[in-house]
């Protein structure tokens, strides 16, 4: 029998058949914020040409001033990407890397953007260096270590993560950014599980570059994210599509407002309901944001402790290095190889026999199978219980 979810599972229009513990790779957009978005398009539809030349570019700004307002970032270097992806690609496309060059990533990165990194260094005769980092650590500093340890005299950038996507770690972000940075090392922080999950300061961090996901964990519509660049670094950057902005005049503010605001057609109701969804999620629950990051936290270690339980593992990392998501190995004899487009086998098993959504990550770097959950407001401890249940049933077999 399914699980019930929490008392605010109504906000949201999840199928009722199904378990639904993995927020963090879609997100799930609030009814209250899919109305807003509808809301918006028949207005953009009732006049496209006045909305996209006038009306929009008031609320653009407003979701720039939001979105900004909520990680302290500066509003000037705040622009839009559809994903953190895109944003991880449009800053490693612009930068001019020499032979010799070295870009670190660790391996609990997201695959797509260090498959953008070996791109890049492939194609200039520049090095990717892979950091070896194991799924069980005992603290924050054996990670520190391990990536300062990485840093040589040819290092020019590090793509770090808030919260790894395959293996759900929250880095010590806060302090590598600090530390690499102070050793000229450029950060680009990848942010994609960020705002609405761990708190950032963007100013008190300055990374030279931040991009992270709206709709995840602020919910908003899918193809929504941001990217944040520094002001030193504003000059070296282009978007992704080179349109109109490339051959305009005016300050380094307004070409870079024209370059990246408009980069051709697209429907902007995505970015245009950030400050409407930043509000009313901050509204479900007393104490706002640093509450519901608080809530979902606790929630997710109690998921996790069911889970290690129902494995017979252990914690695998400090709960200091949790956020809303929390990843433990799935016992798993055979040989560890990527699902391509079809998933993994074990996660389709969770999903039609158990009804359960939930990741399953067969994850090269370290030989392991990963099973990660993700806990919203939405969500209930039962899920997990259910969830420790079925794999019980599975394991038994």
């Amino acid at each position: 029998m399914i699980p019930r979810r929490s008392d605010l599972s109504g906000h949201w229009s999840l199928d009722e058949n199904t378990v639904f513990l993995n927020h963090g790779s879609f997100g799930a957009t609030p009814i209250a914020v899919m109305e807003e978005q509808q809301r918006l398009r028949e207005r953009l539809e009732s006049d496209p040409v006045l909305f996209v030349e006038r009306i929009s570019r008031d609320l653009w700004w407003e979701s720039i001033l939001a979105i900004s307002e909520f990680i302290n970032a500066e509003p000037d270097g705040m622009t839009f990407v559809t994903n953190a992806t895109a944003g991880v690609n449009t800053v490693l496309r612009s930068l001019v890397l020499n032979e010799g060059d070295e870009i670190l990533v660790p391996n609990h990165a997201y695959q797509a953007c260090w498959n953008a990194i070996d791109y890049v260094t492939s194609r200039s005769g520049a090095k990717t260096v892979v950091v070896d980092i194991p799924f069980r650590v005992e603290s924050e500093d054996e990670v520190v270590n391990l990536i300062l340890d990485a840093v040589t005299e040819n290092t020019v950038l590090a793509l770090i993560d808030t919260v790894t996507s395959p293996t759900g770690l929250r880095m010590p972000f806060e302090k590598l950014v600090r530390d690499l940075q102070h050793r000229g090392v450029d950060v680009l922080l990848d942010a994609a599980h960020g705002p609405g999950i761990v708190p950032i300061d963007v100013s008190d961090l300055r990374p030279a570059y931040i991009t992270g996901n709206c709709h995840k964990w602020i919910c908003t519509p899918k193809g929504s994210a941001f990217l944040h660049i520094r002001e030193d670094r504003k000059k070296f950057i282009k978007p992704l599509n080179i349109s109109h902005g490339f051959s305009s005049d005016g300050s380094t503010q307004e070409k870079f407002r024209f370059e990246f605001d408009w980069p051709g057609t697209q429907d902007p109701t995505p970015w245009l309901c950030i400050p409407f969804a930043l509000e009313y999620l901050g509204g479900l629950v007393e104490g706002g944001w640093p509450e519901i990051m608080e809530k979902n936290r606790n929630l997710a270690i109690r998921g996790r402790e069911i889970l290690c339980e129902a494995l017979e593992t252990t914690p695998p990392t400090p709960e200091s290095m949790i956020s809303s998501l929390a990843a433990v190995e799935f016992p798993w004899d055979g040989e560890v190889t990527a699902p391509g487009m079809d998933g993994d086998p074990i996660h389709n098993l969770l999903y039609d026999e158990f009804g359960i959504q939930v990741p399953v990550m067969a994850w090269t770097h370290h030989g392991t199978k990963y099973i990660r959950i993700s806990a919203q407001l939405y969500n209930h401890e039962d899920e997990y219980i259910y969830l420790g249940e079925s794999l019980k049933k599975i394991l038994d077999r």
